[in-house]
């Protein structure tokens, strides 16, 4: 039976930005091919909570501008004003 994610792993940032960071630092760490076993699986995991964190959040801010926009979200990058 799998052990349940520790507290550290599980523990959620303050702000998508906070979030953003940690996940940057960690995909760095393990790109760097330095961590032992253990570690990279962990760090995996805390990454795995970092993406769903920030895809939550990048989800609600779309779900306001959808509502902001009268239920039709217009692209909003790239486009000349």
């Amino acid at each position: 039976m799998p052990k349940a994610p520790s507290k550290e792993i599980a523990a959620l940032p303050a702000s998508y930005e906070a979030a953003l960071q940690e996940l940057e630092q960690l995909v760095s760490q393990l790109e760097s091919g330095q961590l032992p076993l253990d570690q990279l699986l962990t760090g995996y995991q805390r990454g795995a909570v970092l993406l769903g964190f920030c895809q939550q959040r990048l989800q609600a801010v779309e779900d306001q501008i959808q509502v902001l926009d009268e239920g039709v979200l217009k692209p909003w990058w790239g486009s000349a004003a």
